[in-house]
């Protein structure tokens, strides 16, 4: 079955890694909690890859790589979705686990392992608890156009005070001792299972006011997702589309696509913010409706220049070059995903443009208004695909063997 059939959506909403539930056992043989500077050294930076909203950055394990890691505050474990690395880092110990998670479908098998060591750049951490992936089910590497080994979250950001520069792509860790300086409005976070959760307020479309519970997630490419409100299903927009919101663990995850009338953060205030309506059964039900309303993920963050603290229960927020853009979600209704150097068509959504225009799943895209396809990056057509309504877009597309020209008006669907 081709990657496409899969339908993962990652161009706005997608990649609900960042709500994964792990049934993770503690290793009684873990030596290091924590990422440790040697001798002196009080900091670092570097420069990281942007795709898609998401953190990429390099990281060496036990000696090897680099290895590119989406930095992710909502997991706890170190992730390695490439299978294959079990054998490249020489792992012997290993245990057999099942790892429930969100979508449709069984559970997924994964290896334990305690005999991962890693470093980011001068930052290292010994016997970090991984759970390495049995099969690549999220096919990052295919959806980013950027190869990708893993994720890691909690034990990177528990370890230093961490600054996250969008407009600049850049990173910057320090010592917590050294009390480094934070600027920007200050929020607290509760950190529960190693992930932090924030309280903001909503107002629905019948003027009603809510406060709601919601997990700060970094690793998630889309700016909200509710799920919950009162510890039910939360209450749809009047104006929805249904959307493929992304892949979990256990497979695809179904829901409506809206927007909030207004979502304050303390001193910050969004309308018509875009938000996944994920189908409750699919997520509430499997991440626990009673710890979470829903996710506020990087389409949101990265408006912002953030500072975490999880040392001190703080962030920090100061807006930043995009704080002022729009939230816009797709405009042409196709998903779009690389296979061996191609881009092909992943998904049409029904009744999307792309779908009145006759595109096709699996058709393979060759050029955009007659710049050769090669010339953009998939964060590259992403964006295309949003730039403005009503907008004319000529595709070329391959199609059994045959050339196909389509004539496609973007539109503003919500």
């Amino acid at each position: 079955m081709k990657i496409g059939q899969q339908s993962i959506k990652v161009t706005t909403i997608a990649l609900l890694v960042g709500v994964i539930l792990f049934q993770f056992a503690v290793f009684g043989n873990c030596l290091a909690q924590s990422f440790s500077f040697s001798g002196k050294q009080k900091k670092n930076a570097m420069d990281f890859e942007m795709v898609k909203n998401l953190i990429i950055i390099p990281l060496t394990i036990n000696g090897k790589g680099p290895y590119n890691f989406i930095l992710d505050t909502g997991v706890g474990p170190l992730i390695i979705t490439e299978p294959t690395m079990v054998d490249t880092l020489g792992l012997k110990v290993l245990r057999n686990t099942k790892i429930y998670g969100l979508g449709k479908g069984e559970e997924v098998e994964a290896f334990l392992s305690s005999e991962i060591n890693v470093d980011i750049k001068d930052a290292s951490i010994k016997h970090i608890p991984t759970a390495i992936l049995k099969k690549d089910i999220f096919n990052l590497s295919n959806y980013l156009g950027v190869k990708i080994h893993g994720i890691i979250g909690y034990y990177f950001f528990n370890s230093f005070v961490v600054k996250i520069n969008y407009s600049t792509k850049r990173l910057v860790f320090l010592d917590p001792n050294t009390n480094p300086l934070k600027k920007g409005a200050k929020f607290t976070i509760e950190l529960i299972n190693n992930r932090p959760y924030v309280l903001a307020d909503l107002i629905l479309d019948n003027k009603a006011k809510h406060t709601v519970k919601l997990l700060l997630d970094c690793g998630a490419s889309h700016a909200l997702s509710m799920q919950a409100l009162d510890e039910k299903p939360f209450p749809l927009p009047d104006s929805t589309i249904v959307a493929n919101l992304g892949v979990g663990l256990n497979g695809l995850i179904d829901g409506h696509i809206g927007r909030i009338a207004m979502f304050n953060f303390g001193k910050y205030h969004f309308k018509n913010m875009l938000s996944g309506f994920p189908a409750f059964e699919s997520v509430a039900a499997k991440t626990g409706y009673k710890m979470q309303d829903g996710n506020l993920g990087a389409e949101f963050l990265r408006r912002f220049n953030v500072t975490y603290d999880y040392l001190q229960n703080n962030i920090y927020l100061k807006p930043n070059n995009y704080y002022k853009e729009p939230f816009d979600y797709d405009m042409s209704g196709i998903e779009t995903y690389i296979e061996n150097d191609r881009y092909f068509i992943g998904r049409i959504e029904p009744g999307s443009p792309a779908a009145k225009a006759g595109i096709l799943e699996n058709d393979e895209l060759l050029s955009l208004n007659l710049k050769p396809i090669e010339q953009y990056s998939l964060d590259d057509i992403s964006k295309f695909f949003k730039s403005y309504d009503s907008k004319t877009v000529i595709i070329e597309l391959a199609r059994n063997d045959k050339l196909v020209v389509k004539l496609l008006k973007l539109k503003r669907r919500i």
